[in-house]
Order: C-alpha cells, then sequence, then structure tokens
C-alpha cells in the first residue's frame, strides 16, 4: 500500500524581492510557514527553506531507519538525539544542495561503539529519504554512542 503526503506552497514575486508560504496539506502541522530567497541563502531571520525542511525529513526518517536496525540487532534504543545539516552552497556557477550530515547520539544498552557506528552507517544509506538524495549530494553521519 502506498501514502501520499502532501504539502503546499504560494510564492509571491520575483525570486530576489519576493517571498511565499509553504504547508503541511496532509496533517495540518504547520502553515503559511514563510520562506525567501535571502533566508535560503543568508542568515536566516525567522522563516524557513525547502534545506531546514529536508534536514527535518532526513533527521526523522534517518531516526526510524537507526531504530528499526537496532532493534533487529537485539539492542533497541532507550533514546537517539539525530540533527541533519543540510547546506545549500554555490557549487559550479549554480546553486545546489551539496550535503546531509546527519550526527546521531544514542543511549543503547548492550551495544559496542563500532556496532552502533556499523549500525548508524547502515541507516545513514538506507532510510528512504538517504535513499531519494542518494548520488545526488554527499551524505554523512557521526555516530556517538553515550
Amino acid at each position: 500500500m502506498a501514502e501520499v503526503r502532501r504539502a503546499e506552497a504560494t510564492w509571491f514575486g520575483d525570486l530576489v524581492s519576493g517571498s511565499g508560504v509553504v504547508s503541511a496539506a496532509t496533517s495540518g502541522k504547520f502553515r503559511d510557514l514563510g520562506v525567501t530567497w535571502a533566508d535560503r541563502t543568508q542568515e536566516s531571520t525567522g522563516k524557513t527553506s525547502p534545506e531546514e525542511l529536508l534536514a527535518a525529513s532526513h533527521a526523522a526518517c534517518f531516526s526510524m531507519a537507526f531504530s528499526a536496525r537496532l532493534a533487529k540487532n537485539g539492542t533497541p534504543p532507550n533514546r537517539l538525539d539525530v540533527s541533519a545539516d543540510v547546506t545549500f552552497a554555490q557549487v559550479d556557477g549554480g546553486w545546489k544542495v551539496a550535503s546531509s550530515a546527519l550526527t546521531v547520539s544514542g543511549e543503547v544498552p548492550g551495544i559496542s561503539a563500532e556496532d552502533f557506528t556499523r549500525i548508524a552507517e547502515d541507516a545513514r544509506d538506507n532510510c528512504p529519504i538517504s535513499v531519494a538524495l542518494k548520488g545526488n549530494l554527499e551524505l554523512s553521519v557521526d555516530a556517538k554512542l553515550v
């Protein structure tokens, strides 16, 4: 069975001086979050960006995949704290999403640091969002067992 999720965006004006909003149409959990080119390419002034939303998606997807793999290993996590830093940069004269760097610290009883890192790397390579991104940008994970 396939599931479809919907987000919506509206843009007003040109790229540089215009602005827009994005909303989570399926869940309704956020509505009319502001987006601008300046907030996307310079320091954020409180608006979101496609890259921030991608980072949230990647962090959430990775945390689920990593949790499932740890449980399959017989070492389910008590807690995983995950962040994703998505870089939007000028590359070869154009803008591109260049990388997504995952960082995870986890409280996982009964696992070695080596196995924790190995399983984190597998989750990095195989969570559905990573699979969608693979080959288009650099993916990394920094895993720390606490």
